[in-house]
C-alpha cells in the first residue's frame, strides 16, 4: 500500500514583493544591456548625429530603467516596514547568530553536491539570504549612488542629482573612477543573476520545496512531510 505524502503550502511573498521582484529583474536586464552598449558604443555613422540617434535611445532607456530601479528599491524598502516578516529579509541579516552560519555552510555543501538533501526554509535559505543582501541591497545602493553621480555630471551643477549624488565623484577621485566601479558592479550583478537563475531552476527540480512558482503565486509548496 502506497503511503500518501502530505504537501504543505505556506503563503510567503505578498503581491507587492512579487511585483517588485519581476519589475526589478526587467529593469536590471535593460540596465545591463544598455550599460554594455554605453561602455562599448556602436560605430559612428556618417552624416548628422540627429539622423542616427541610436546611442541616444540606448542612453535614454538606461536612464529610464535606472529611475524605475531606484523608485522600486525605495518602494521595496517601504514594504519591509509594513509587509510580513519575509519582506524584511532583504534588509536584515542575522550574522550574529551562530546557527545562521552553521546552516549557511550546510547550504554551501548542498550546492556543492556534498549533502544528500537540503533543509526546508519558508523564506530564503541562509546562503541565498546572504547573497540577496550583499548583491541586491548593498550592491543596489552602490549602483544607485555611482549611477546618479555620473548622471549628475550631465544634469549640471545645482540640480537635485548633483546635490544628492555629486559629492561621490570628488570622494572617490574622479568620474572615471566612479565609472569603473559602476561598470564592475554591473558585471558582479550579471554573474550573480546567472547563478541565481541556475540555482532557482535546480532547486525547483531537486529541492524539497518550490522556488520559481513561489515568486509567481506567493505560496511556498513543501513537497514532503519530513522535518
Amino acid at each position: 500500500m502506497q503511503t500518501e505524502v502530505k504537501r504543505t503550502a505556506v503563503y510567503v511573498y505578498e503581491a507587492p514583493v512579487r511585483l517588485w521582484h519581476w519589475v526589478n529583474a526587467l529593469s536590471i536586464t535593460v540596465l545591463t544591456i544598455t550599460g554594455w552598449f554605453i561602455a562599448n558604443p556602436l560605430p559612428t555613422l556618417p552624416g548628422e548625429a540627429s539622423d542616427h540617434y541610436v546611442m541616444g535611445y540606448i542612453r535614454f532607456a538606461h536612464f529610464a530603467a535606472a529611475y524605475i530601479f531606484t523608485v522600486g528599491f525605495i518602494g521595496r524598502l517601504y514594504w519591509a516596514f509594513v509587509g510580513n516578516e519575509h519582506s524584511q529579509q532583504l534588509f536584515k541579516l542575522p550574522f550574529y547568530r551562530a546557527s545562521f552560519w552553521k546552516e549557511l555552510m550546510h547550504e554551501v555543501r548542498w550546492y556543492a553536491f556534498m549533502e544528500k538533501e537540503p533543509k526546508k526554509y519558508v523564506g530564503h535559505n541562509p546562503l541565498a539570504h546572504l547573497f540577496m543582501v550583499a548583491i541586491i541591497t548593498v550592491g543596489g545602493i552602490a549602483m544607485v549612488l555611482t549611477g546618479f553621480a555620473l548622471y549628475a555630471e550631465q544634469a549640471g551643477l545645482g540640480t537635485w542629482q548633483d546635490t544628492l549624488f555629486g559629492w561621490l565623484i570628488p570622494l572617490v577621485g574622479q568620474s572615471q573612477d566612479v565609472r569603473i566601479w559602476h561598470h564592475w558592479g554591473m558585471w558582479i550583478i550579471v554573474v550573480f543573476f546567472i547563478l541565481y537563475v541556475y540555482v532557482a531552476i535546480r532547486e525547483d527540480i531537486v529541492s524539497r520545496q518550490s522556488l520559481i512558482s513561489t515568486m509567481v503565486s506567493g505560496w511556498r509548496m513543501f513537497k514532503d512531510d519530513r522535518p
